[in-house]
């Protein structure tokens, strides 16, 4: 049965269908998003967010637990073995994002929505019962690596829901919001990392138990996945009752190839790998990296709850990407893009300088924050330069404020999916940079092996961060400028 919008009350333009399907969208239209439209998208950016954020906190949980699997479960990975858990949720999560930027057309936002959210049951059950399955006091036993590896794996569905949550909610939203709306998916996504990485260590150690009775106190590691079931319960329920599908949001198989084809989108994808991928790489790196370097501030007791400061960096991160999208709105996403790259090559500089010469915990925190911020701002001001730079190749005159044409929305949507795939590679790249970096200085005793090794792996992202800036002005500032335009 089909219910015109017209006898509800509401402007004719829209038709509301059974399976909550909406006919006649139009965001462009400034009278329709006045008095429907902005309404309608707010609510489904607003349950979009809240599952594409327990998609981030998914994907994030092997960084944290993997730190604590040999002291407190008597498992006994290796270094380079730890670096694999960590970075394989990201490789998988990132091809995932290919296929998953077609769901939002073949089967509508909301309903792959649905979908999505409950594929993430499989992962936190999965990582539960495997460290459940932990070595006995003799070493024999346990979950062997192999099952840790592909358990590991299944954290990717987690990492694909980016790809079609930002392919949805761009159909929503006229192209002079697109930067904030974008922005704000993005950030109340990316987020999850933080909140992941803040709460699982306090969840861990508050319902931790100890070993005899009288004993010292373990850590409760199996929580830190079926904790997370009953939100992502909710975030199922939520998508069900109030998000809607959209009729006019196709990302065919022409747009997709058309984006393909497009030279930009291969150049915008190395670029967000530079940003998001660096956002994410660190994120997942950065638990480690404290407790290689810094121990004493891996897990920090209050009482008997354990906080650890890893969350920082995404948290900042997640925070400052709405306004990376923002003031991309306002004064062009390309100045914005290699303002993130400069500062990320100082803060880079910084990170390097403390860890090698002062060796100040608080020294080289306060660097890596500064990191993360640039890493945000980038990544808010890269998803407002992906569909200005097609609108300007559609012909249009401002592409900053006026609307593109279907067939460019479409192209459009196809790049934001395959840009943010790409781009997420930078989260399995950035830990196996720091894995190869401390592989190579094998020839060193161990402490000096691991300092030399992040050394050389953030040598590495700095000479990055600069061939990153380099392209982005010759690319995208210097071309515009002459023709008196922004993107």
């Amino acid at each position: 049965m089909t219910t015109s919008s017209h006898q509800s009350g509401l402007s004719a333009d829209l038709v509301f269908r059974r399976g909550r399907w909406i006919d006649g969208w139009d965001p462009e239209d400034r009278d329709q998003w006045s008095r429907q439209g902005r309404k309608i998208a707010k609510r489904n950016l607003g349950f979009s967010i809240y599952a594409e954020f327990l998609g981030f906190v998914v994907w994030q949980l092997w960084s944290i637990v993997v730190v604590s699997l040999n002291g407190w479960y008597g498992f006994s990975f290796t270094s380079s073995q730890q670096f694999w858990l960590i970075s394989l949720p990201s490789l998988v999560g990132a091809t995932l994002r290919f296929p998953y930027t077609f769901m939002v057309s073949l089967i509508g936002g909301r309903n792959w929505t649905i979908i999505s959210s409950a594929l993430l049951l499989i992962p936190t059950t999965a990582m539960s019962f495997a460290i459940a399955n932990h070595p006995h006091e003799d070493g024999t036993g346990g979950t062997s690596y192999a099952v840790m590896l592909l358990v590991a794996a299944l954290g990717g569905f987690g990492g694909g829901n980016f790809a079609s949550s930002m392919a949805n909610i761009t159909f929503f939203f006229p192209q002079r919001r697109k930067g904030w709306a974008l922005g704000l998916n993005a950030a109340g996504g990316n987020i999850g990392a933080a909140v992941a990485q803040f709460s699982v260590p306090i969840i861990i150690t508050l319902t931790a138990a100890t070993v005899t009775g009288t004993g010292p106190r373990i850590v409760n590691l199996p929580i830190a996945g079926w904790f997370w079931i009953p939100f992502i319960v909710i975030a199922i329920l939520g998508a069900i009752f109030g998000m809607h599908n959209l009729s006019s949001a196709k990302t065919d198989s022409q747009g997709y190839i058309a984006a393909l084809k497009d030279p930009h989108m291969w150049m915008l994808s190395l670029l967000y790998i530079g940003t998001f991928g660096s956002f994410i790489g660190l994120a997942g790196a950065f638990p480690k990296l404290i407790k290689d370097q810094f121990p004493a501030y891996s897990t920090i007791d209050l009482g008997i709850v354990g906080v650890g400061l890893a969350f920082l960096g995404p948290l900042v991160g997640s925070l400052v990407r709405p306004f990376g999208g923002r003031l991309a709105d306002r004064v062009g996403g390309a100045y914005v893009t290699v303002s993130a790259f400069a500062v990320m090559v100082a803060a880079t500089l910084g990170s390097i300088m403390t860890l090698t010469h002062s060796g100040s915990f608080w020294a080289f925190l306060a660097c890596f924050m500064v990191l993360f911020i640039a890493t945000g701002t980038g990544n808010g001001s890269m998803y407002k330069m992906i569909p200005t730079v097609f609108a300007y190749k559609a012909g249009q005159r401002d592409a900053q404020f006026s609307s593109a044409g279907i067939s460019t929305e479409r192209k459009t949507s196809a790049a934001l999916g395959i840009v943010s795939a790409i781009g997420a590679y930078g989260g399995f790249l950035i830990p196996q940079v720091f894995n190869r970096a401390i592989t190579m200085q094998s020839h060193l005793d161990e402490s000096l092996q691991v300092l030399k090794g992040y050394t050389l792996g953030l040598w590495w992202l700095f000479g990055a961060y600069i061939v990153f800036l380099i392209l982005t002005v010759v690319f995208y500032v210097v071309p515009y400028l002459r023709r008196g335009t922004k993107v």
